[in-house]
């Protein structure tokens, strides 16, 4: 299928370009900007892309830059399509107590990246999804670049289908009852392969 405008083609940027006006350079470079906005890995929405970015480095499946919107999150060289999900006890805004642990698993409507194009019917569009929870239990303590402080859990879509068909979410009790790979960051693409059988 053509597309009247196809998407923009993105490249791997160094942080070292700078802004510009009129023709010439500003005295802030991209990587200003890159220390503005992620500077807070523990953030709602930043968490879930550095728990992307550590299951892709686990298994060796990172694009050269991050596809926004697909219908999973990555995908092996041999096709495994991998959802990642993250949770954390502590957030960045003040709390009273420690937040409860809960993970999307709602069916979808997946968009293609590739074609631009919507599924017709909810579901599960990855074979299986990798629970990244950051574990410490003191707020002072929580590190996301400390691979040491994640727990992954594990779990092929077949088993959340079978389950927990129309499940929106899944907490830690319901995902231990399930069949699935509790792991460290080391036996992370050991767990992803097992879980699909390959």
């Amino acid at each position: 299928m053509k597309f009247k405008y196809p998407a923009l083609e993105t490249s791997q940027k160094s942080g070292e370009e700078n802004f510009c006006l009129e023709g010439k350079e500003l005295p802030f470079k991209l990587v200003h900007f890159w220390r503005w906005l992620a500077s807070d890995l523990c953030s709602n929405a930043l968490r879930g892309t550095v728990a992307e970015f550590i299951v892709g480095q686990a298994l060796g499946c990172l694009p050269e830059t991050r596809v926004e919107w697909d219908a999973y999150d990555l995908c092996t060289p041999d096709g495994i399509r991998i959802e990642v999900k993250s949770a954390c006890y502590w957030q960045s805004w003040h709390q009273h107590r420690r937040s409860v642990i809960r993970f999307g698993i709602a069916p979808t409507l997946g968009w293609d990246a590739a074609t631009c194009e919507t599924s017709q019917d909810y579901r599960r569009h990855c074979d299986v999804y990798v629970f990244c929870l950051l574990k410490p239990e003191q707020k002072t303590s929580v590190d996301p670049s400390n691979l040491d402080q994640w727990e992954f859990f594990v779990v092929a879509t077949n088993e959340l289908d079978q389950k927990l068909p129309k499940q929106k979410t899944i907490g830690l009790a319901t995902l231990a009852a399930l069949d699935h790979q509790k792991t460290n960051y080391n036996g992370l693409a050991a767990a992803v392969r097992k879980a699909v059988g390959k």
